[in-house]
């Protein structure tokens, strides 16, 4: 896993350990092997990754030309990011030139990487589509992005779609322990479960979480790794979710105050964790009803998170909600 040349002991983990190749990568295994597949033949046609951040997306269409172009990968290989780049002008002029020119080396095509392509307007995935017709014997394209809905259905029957899942828990320490290895550092047990609940199968989380909380120490312990993580764990949740059932609403406004200001946590990964949470709950705590109603609420919440409203008004709404006797339908 080591990457190319020799970088130094304080490149970030993420892109030295990245997977050169697609017999390095960890996890996708229903993937990987059609992927490999595409490269021995020396053929492919265009490829649709969808799926969540951190499960291998982007690595994987680095190790696909690596395989494929060899020496001769970084000449016929162009990475675009479609949240910098998302208008019509960028596909008429650099994806058309780039497309429009010839590959070097002797597999008659070149790989064309569009990451985040959900970003792309309307207009800038039509003129995608004519691009990918009219230049399809020269470059092949590789969309990468979270949500496929957002790509419009002529791309998406042009190409062969992989939906990239959130890596296995195994998958992940076994990356984990290989760069624990390289670095000649340590990392209690206990410790690897921490960073697995707080990376939630994203890979990239997961090896950033590492290096933070290996750079301040040495072994790296659960009690670090828990200083240095931004989301929530568990046992947060469980407190501050208690203290709202048990109706304790200000104790449960402290401990989400306390996730904002000192863990320094999203509304988002927050609501997500809450989400997590709720199946555990008793249903004598919430009933089966109410935890419906809970559900369909906190998707009205993560929509206004979305939108730009406050994280801890929002959150505040969700736990007054819990803190009820009875919960009912929001008002409108």
């Amino acid at each position: 896993m080591a990457t190319e040349g020799d970088p130094g002991r304080d490149t970030v983990w993420v892109e030295k350990y990245r997977p050169r190749t697609l017999r390095e990568m960890v996890g996708q295994a229903a993937i990987v092997p059609l992927l490999a597949a595409y490269a021995e033949k020396k053929s492919l046609p265009h490829l649709l990754f969808a799926g969540p951040p951190g499960t291998g997306k982007t690595t994987a269409a680095l190790a696909l030309a690596r395989d494929l172009f060899g020496s001769e990968w970084r000449q016929n290989f162009l990475e675009l990011n479609a949240s910098d780049e998302r208008g019509i002008d960028t596909v008429r002029t650099t994806i058309k030139s780039y497309a429009s020119t010839s590959a070097i080396g002797g597999i008659g095509f070149k790989i064309l990487f569009l990451d985040e392509a959900d970003n792309l307007t309307a207009e800038a995935q039509a003129s995608l589509r004519r691009t990918m017709e009219r230049y399809s014997q020269a470059c092949r394209f590789v969309l990468s992005c979270n949500y496929s809905s957002r790509i419009i259905d002529p791309i998406q029957s042009r190409c062969a779609a992989f939906r990239f899942r959130l890596l296995r828990p195994a998958d992940v320490q076994q990356a984990l322990e290989r760069i624990v290895r390289a670095e000649g550092r340590t990392v209690e047990p206990a410790a690897y479960a921490a960073i697995l609940e707080a990376s939630s199968g994203d890979l990239r989380r997961a090896v950033n979480l590492l290096q933070i909380a290996a750079t301040f120490a040495d072994p790296v312990t659960t009690a670090t790794v828990k200083d240095v993580a931004t989301t929530p764990f568990k046992d947060d949740i469980q407190a501050m979710v208690g203290a709202a059932l048990g109706g304790r609403f200000d104790e449960a406004r402290r401990l989400l105050f306390d996730l904002f200001s000192e863990r320094g946590a999203s509304g988002e990964d927050i609501l997500r964790s809450i989400h997590t949470f709720l199946p555990d709950i008793p249903e004598e705590r919430i009933p089966l009803a109410e935890k419906l109603r809970l559900l369909d609420y906190m998707g009205e919440i993560d929509f206004r998170l979305a939108q730009g409203a406050g994280e801890r008004i929002q959150l505040e709404t969700l736990l007054a909600r819990l803190a009820l006797p009875r919960l009912g339908p929001p008002r409108p």
